[in-house]
């Protein structure tokens, strides 16, 4: 029996972990982001995904920003943390975290850098969902894994375990998105995780988006999905193209490396990063501000 995941549609936001100068977890930022996207529409939260810098995070700090995460989201929105590592036994662990903290779903990333065949990420991926009742949604990023799931996969991985539920597509190669939708049906839930590729994935049959840009801008990035769901495409092709140039800027370096420093910037949240990262470069910083003075945020100087 399939789990009801009827709710999980829309924007959800995949928080930054704000750290203070000291390189501690900032739990009040972090509260005061999620508060700020729900408020401004956004239709669930994520946290220790990419943007979160789970690979900087010590499993514990992971459990904690999934406490602080659910505390603060307090049932308001759908909650999905990303659960995913490299490693099955520490991906079962955090990923029993966070159904004891009874979120919505789990975000699972396809493991990386050991580079699987398809039939070891089939194994991965049934093994995590065969020690959870938890919603499981697969995180395909092949840019950071070094390894595509085909839709082949996921459809075996559909059929055999109920509780997989969906994807977050971050594969630039849009043809993919279509090819999981049709192998795997297109009531599977699947997720733009490319901020261009955010309408696009909507018109194809997408649940949504999970977009770094809905922590500066949540309430525009949620609008996207609800112009769709109004009926409202040209509308929503209007805005796409209004957020193209910021979507492009924050990702000049990697993310969130940009978004940190934007979001410093602007007041809304501490800009620090933990190593290996580090601040944008001032010919990055220059162009961020260009751009943000096109949308009237900063100075431009």
């Amino acid at each position: 029996m399939r789990p009801d995941v009827t709710t999980l549609r829309g924007s959800i936001v995949p928080m930054i972990t704000p750290f203070t100068e000291d390189g501690d977890i900032d739990d009040g930022a972090l509260r005061d982001l999620i508060d700020r996207a729900i408020d401004a529409g956004s239709h669930g939260i994520s946290v220790t995904g990419t943007t979160g810098e789970p690979s900087a995070l010590t499993l514990e700090e992971r459990e904690h920003v999934m406490e602080v995460g659910a505390k603060a989201v307090d049932g308001r929105v759908p909650f999905v943390p990303g659960t995913g590592t490299n490693n099955l036994d520490e991906t079962i662990r955090l990923t029993r975290t966070a159904e004891t903290l009874r979120a919505d779903a789990a975000l699972v990333i396809v493991p990386y850098y050991s580079k699987p065949s398809q039939e070891g990420l089939y194994r991965y991926f049934a093994a995590v969902a065969d020690a959870t009742e938890l919603p499981i949604v697969i995180y395909n990023i092949p840019g950071r894994t070094a390894v595509n799931m085909a839709p082949q996969t996921m459809a075996r991985l559909r059929r055999d375990r109920p509780q997989i539920v969906g994807v977050k597509e971050s594969n630039t190669d849009f043809e993919h998105a279509s090819k999981v939708l049709y192998e795997c049906g297109r009531d599977f839930l699947v997720f733009s995780g490319i901020e261009l590729l955010c309408y696009p994935m909507l018109a194809i049959g997408g649940a949504g988006h999970v977009s770094a840009t809905a922590n500066l801008l949540p309430a525009e990035v949620a609008r996207l999905f609800d112009l769709v769901a109004e009926g409202k495409w040209e509308d929503a092709l209007d805005l796409h193209y209004e957020l193209l140039p910021l979507n492009e800027a924050l990702f000049l370096e990697t993310n969130p490396g940009p978004l940190k420093w934007v979001l410093g910037r602007l007041g809304i949240a501490p800009p620090h990063l933990r190593p290996p990262l580090a601040e944008p470069a001032p010919d990055t910083r220059r162009r961020l501000e260009e751009v943000l003075a096109r949308y009237g945020l900063g100075d431009g100087s």
